[in-house]
């Protein structure tokens, strides 16, 4: 996708993000989110903090954290996490139209935004309507990309992906067949109900993601 593209889709989800989340009360923030750890308003503080950092604050923050990624991660909620959670909806609006990024591809953006974005709706009953094309960008980059820049290359090989509701077939092996979000969520750890996905190689891919929480 276009970079001008892909940052529509992103500002554009951030947006729905904020009017979706302005009548829910503060606890329904407390929640836990599908990230294991983090509750809805951590997810949604951590968006904020994603938002606002390009390349120079990605380097900082990681001298900060002394290279740790969950110690960056960590210092960055802490900081964009409002008292009030109903404020960390509206600092999130007022980021909506950033275009900034740390060093990495543009689509990750893209994963960033969804991923997360159910990360926050599914535990509070919503379900997130997304362009499948940008989707379908977004699992395309997380399938290429090894795990140690955060994809799932490993998670994914040797099982054909094939989504239902979109134009994405990828790899060859035992089938793993579902809605292209749900298969996103899927190998970025998520849980996803054994419903949404179908085929020997979505239990191949649950087994792998098993083996790697050990």
């Amino acid at each position: 996708m276009a970079a001008l593209k892909v940052w529509d889709v992103v500002a554009k989800e951030r947006m729905r993000l904020v009017e979706e989340l302005r009548p829910f009360p503060a606890e329904s923030f407390a929640v836990g989110s599908l990230c294991v750890g983090w509750d809805v308003h951590d997810v949604l503080a951590h968006l904020i903090d994603t938002a606002k950092t390009s390349r120079l604050r990605f380097i900082m923050a990681m001298a900060r954290a002394r290279g740790g990624f969950d110690r960056a991660n960590a210092a960055g909620i802490a900081r964009e996490r409002r008292a009030d959670a109903q404020a960390t909806v509206t600092e999130l609006a007022n980021v909506a139209s950033l275009t900034r990024t740390p060093p990495a591809p543009l689509a990750t953006r893209l994963v960033e935004a969804f991923v997360h974005g159910e990360d926050i709706r599914r535990p509070l009953g919503l379900r997130g309507e997304y362009p499948p094309e940008a989707v379908v960008a977004g699992l395309d980059h997380q399938c290429r990309t090894s795990a140690s820049m955060g994809g799932s290359k490993a998670i994914v090989a040797g099982v054909r992906l094939e989504a239902t509701d979109a134009d994405f077939v990828r790899g060859h092996g035992p089938t793993l067949s579902g809605p292209a979000m749900d298969i996103l969520l899927a190998v970025t750890g998520r849980p996803v109900p054994t419903v949404a996905l179908s085929g020997p190689g979505a239990e191949l891919v649950r087994e792998r993601l098993a083996r790697a929480r050990l």
